[in-house]
């Protein structure tokens, strides 16, 4: 099979996948929980005796809980991350420096974190501070500081000809590693996480806003009460959940080569064009992804941020190649995976088959999930068969000649 094709898809791959994207998701309890963190630390930096009051401190989230992309951690060691950014709306550039800015937040955090009785100290990161819960919680709260930075971002994009859309959510974010980090500059790192999740959600907005209203329909929410953002899930979110997970799997004992999510994100959100169920996201994005990947005059790639096309999210590559090797290695082992898959029409075979790419406990869950929706729980979770065959003879004997059930 020519894995840059779209390969057929029996109707049981096609549930499997939608059990596997099911069984991925987070409970709403966790982005409630993640909304309620970072909403929380926005008040206490607001608070009437709040040492950056004066500078109206914005807290909102970025990264995968903003993006409705966040799946479970592989293991119960490991930790949810949520991403935040405190903007300093009232403050400048001119007025200060990287590191004046980060000291400014880090001891507001540092009073948080005792205020809320946190056991584990706040710990200071190249870009921001992080904020670690309880155990039981399972997760942490990184809070990067950043400075309104829509004039010169627009300027800058402007004076290059380049696509300046965005620009007006910018920010300039601190590093500690940047050159300028201690001194009093106009040249800092650049960032516009606002930005891209404006950019990212214009790339489903037809079919999230069909399904939003399919929701509003079935009177998912009580009353009048809005819909939030993380109630509804689109084939954009379920494929990039999956592709992050057979990433994670495949990765899990060379992390260092394993391609960032920001990478992921992107392209699978460029090559993503409306499809309305779960396979036919997937296989779009699969075989389109790689031709959103650039190649500069020197012959390195370009993964251009679409909110600053100045910035290139595969910048690393240049100086670690085996990063870049790793990604085309990891798409073409995803195409293998899933194209094999989404051959086989038996579902316990299709669990059975991505057991080694998904990990054999979440496989577990989408075969009782696939089980119960076939209302044979008992039976079919009972034990895995060895051949198609013999899967295609255990569900006749089972339900009858159910294989496209």
């Amino acid at each position: 099979m020519n894995v840059h094709m779209r390969p057929t898809v029996t109707p049981e791959a096609e549930e499997a996948l939608e059990d596997l994207a099911d069984s991925l998701a987070i409970p709403e309890s966790r982005y409630e929980q993640a909304e309620r963190s970072y909403k929380s630390l926005g008040d206490w930096l607001n608070r009437p005796n709040s040492s950056i009051r004066q500078f109206d401190p914005q807290v909102h989230v970025q990264g995968s809980f903003g993006l409705g992309t966040v799946i479970p951690p592989v293991s119960d060691e490991e930790r949810y991350d949520i991403d935040a950014v405190s903007e300093f709306r009232k403050l400048t550039k001119s007025q200060t420096t990287q590191q004046q800015l980060k000291h400014l937040l880090g001891v507001e955090v540092e009073l948080y974190a005792r205020a809320q009785n946190m056991n584990k100290p706040v710990e200071e990161h190249r870009r921001c501070w992080r904020l670690e819960y309880a155990d039981g919680a399972q997760f942490h709260m990184d809070v990067t500081p950043g400075i309104l930075n829509a004039a010169e971002q627009r300027a800058l994009l402007v004076s290059r000809g380049l696509n300046a859309t965005f620009a007006d959510t910018a920010i300039a974010i601190t590093d500690i590693d940047h050159p300028a980090y201690r001194t009093l500059s106009s040249d800092w790192p650049r960032s516009n996480p606002r930005g891209y999740l404006k950019w990212f959600h214009s790339r489903m907005e037809v079919i999230f806003e069909e399904r939003k209203r399919d929701l509003i329909r079935k009177g998912a929410r009580a009353g009048t009460e809005p819909i939030p953002f993380y109630a509804v899930r689109t084939p954009l979110q379920s494929a990039i959940m999956i592709l992050k997970r057979h990433r994670d799997i495949m990765f899990i004992k060379r992390s260092d080569e394993r391609p960032i999510s920001i990478i992921l994100t992107t392209l699978a959100a460029h090559a993503y064009n409306g499809e309305a169920n779960i396979s036919d996201a997937l296989f779009a994005i699969l075989s389109g992804m790689d031709r959103f990947i650039a190649r500069a005059p020197d012959g390195s790639y370009v993964i251009a941020n679409p909110t600053d096309p100045t910035e290139n999210f595969a910048d690393k590559w240049r100086k670690h190649p085996e990063r870049a090797a790793a990604f085309f290695e990891w798409l073409g082992q995803a195409r293998r995976d899933f194209a094999h898959a989404a051959e086989l029409s038996n579902k316990q075979i299709i669990t059975e088959s991505l057991a080694k790419s998904i990990g054999s406990g979440l496989a577990d869950r989408v075969r009782k999930r696939s089980a119960a929706r076939l209302g044979a729980s008992a039976i079919l979770t009972s034990g895995l068969v060895r051949s198609e065959a013999e899967a295609r003879s255990s569900a006749v004997r089972i339900e009858g000649d159910r294989r496209n059930a």
